[in-house]
């Protein structure tokens, strides 16, 4: 496994006690196979805090005309498992992990539930050390990025909405959306699909049941995104094509 001093450096907190931060990079399958010892869910729970708070007055600070339903949007957006889960392999915090051997084997370290889990652990460990400020700075350091990014998303930033808007538009109807899910109680898996009048698609898979009608939402709303341009060049061709015969 990877030196962790690289790691403490890459994040900026070289000075981070080197078993939190194993503690924070202990997934519970490696836990389980080893004597049940400490896995990195507390810190995780925490992380998710500091980070949610940290995000929440960033965005309160620098966009002092949103409402909260579109600030509300922005946070999910940066504080999602995909975001938490880019940014945890842009630092290369799946080669750190300490994995359980069926994880290992399922490539566990590209996971993006337990790459984003990871992600807000390490948060943790950090405020646990240093406190809100030095945790801040962190978080600064590595999110403006993804929070500067969420600002352009427009439709991303909730697929699901975006969805109903663009169907409604096309007459399309109401969205509906089929789930199922496998694995055991306590590691689900869900895939969507949604229905919108004649059409389906399918695709959606997330590690809950929002996650996987996001990514299926997406997935219809740039098909049908796609449907209507192709629809529009169409139309403009054979308005040419009538224009062209006519004069």
């Amino acid at each position: 496994m990877p030196d962790l001093s690289a790691l403490s450096e890459t994040l900026g907190v070289p000075d981070l006690d080197p078993e939190l931060l194993t503690h924070a990079l202990t997934h519970r399958s490696y836990s389980y196979e080893n004597g049940q010892i400490p896995n990195n869910e507390r810190l995780e729970f925490l992380g998710d805090s500091v980070l949610g708070l940290v995000v929440t007055e960033t965005l309160f600070r620098t966009h002092p005309d949103l409402p909260e339903g579109q600030l509300a949007k922005l946070r999910a957006a940066v504080v999602s498992a995909k975001a938490l889960a880019e940014v945890a392999r842009t630092l290369g915090l799946g080669d750190h992990l300490r994995l359980g051997r069926g994880e290992e084997a399922s490539g566990g370290r590209d996971k993006a539930s337990i790459l984003s889990d990871a992600m807000e652990a390490v948060l943790g460990a950090v405020f646990v050390q240093f406190g809100i400020d030095r945790a801040a700075e962190v978080i600064h350091a590595i999110f403006d990025p993804v929070i500067a990014r969420a600002a352009e998303l427009g439709a991303g930033l909730d697929w699901k909405t975006s969805l109903q808007e663009i169907s409604a538009l096309h007459g399309h109807g109401v969205p509906v959306y089929v789930l199922e899910d496998t694995g055991p109680d306590h590691d689900k898996t869900f895939t969507a699909s949604v229905i919108l009048g004649d059409l389906k698609f399918e695709g959606g898979v997330g590690r809950s049941k929002k996650d996987a009608e996001q990514m299926v939402a997406e997935i219809a709303w740039r098909a049908i995104s796609e449907m209507a341009e192709s629809g529009v060049a169409d139309q403009k061709a054979d308005q040419a094509g009538e224009s062209a015969r006519t004069s």
